[in-house]
This record gives C-alpha cells, structure tokens and sequence, in this order.
C-alpha cells in the first residue's frame, strides 16, 4: 500500500464509522407552533427561562436523544437540574435526580404522553419514570436499575 493512502483510508474508516454513530435527534423536528417562543438551551427546547438543560449527564442526553430520534421532534424540558434551594420549591425529593444532573421532565408536542410512557419502558437507560396525572409531562432520570429489574423504577402514576 502506498504510504500516503494509509492515512487516508484511515481518515474514511473513521468518518464511516463516526457517521453511522450520528444520532437520528440530530434529524428531529422543532417546526410548528409548539416550539415557536421556547428557548434552546445547550440543543434542548425549555419551556421557560428557569430550566436549566445544561447540567444534563452524557447518559441522560443520549436519552433524551433516543426519544427525539424515535418520534422525531424535538423534546420540551420542563425541569433539569435544580439546585437545593429551587428543588425545594419545586416539591422535590431530598435525593431527586434532578439535583445530580440525572433527570429531566419533558414531553414532546403531538406525541400522547402515553406513547412517552410506552418507550420510556423500552429503553434501558431509563432508570426511573415517573408519570404525573394532568400533566402532559414525563419524568425521566438515568439511575442505575435495581438488580434483576428489566424495566425503569416507576412511581407517581405509572
């Protein structure tokens, strides 16, 4: 092989194999009227300025990418990361994953929040799940499973 077409067939094996990890989020919809005036924080919608989407782990993103590339558009964070003081008016938990950088609220418009739940449950990065009546918002965090557990910790009305 001549020397110099070693770096280049390097150069292309690498970019085939980079391309064909590009997330399917990347090709997701933020079009139409439900995303109109929402925020994008760090490549994620908020629906206001007290959410904080950049303080998310790489496991909770890749989540939350997995959700934007199966119904392709973009998810609405309702909460992120809180502090201890804004978790506390928040009415979360001591220990929420919200304050670890770990969970996240959000739906996507024209996606029924029951399919949300369905493909929660789905996917194995989705350590826990919680479902709010009224709501049209889903919780999800990346903690680790419980052993033997082949599905999300639930709780709150799923």
């Amino acid at each position: 092989m001549h020397p110099l077409l070693r770096p280049i067939a390097a150069a292309v094996v690498c970019s085939l194999t980079l391309g064909a990890c590009v997330p399917m989020a990347m090709f997701a919809s933020s079009s139409g009227s439900a995303y109109s005036g929402k925020r994008n924080d760090w490549g994620t919608f908020v629906a206001s300025r007290e959410v904080n989407a950049l303080c998310i782990t790489p496991k909770l993103r890749f989540v939350i990418w997995e959700f934007e590339g199966r119904f392709g558009r973009k998810v609405i964070m309702n909460s992120g990361y809180r502090d201890g003081q804004h978790n506390s008016a928040a009415g979360g938990a001591d220990s929420s994953y919200h304050t670890k950088c770990m969970a996240a609220d959000f739906y996507i418009p024209g996606v029924p929040k029951e399919e949300l739940i369905a493909f929660a449950m789905r996917v194995d990065g989705v350590g826990g799940l919680g479902c709010y009546p009224g709501r049209q918002f889903i919780h999800v965090d990346v903690r680790d499973r419980p052993r033997g557990y082949n599905r999300p910790v639930t709780f709150s009305g799923c």
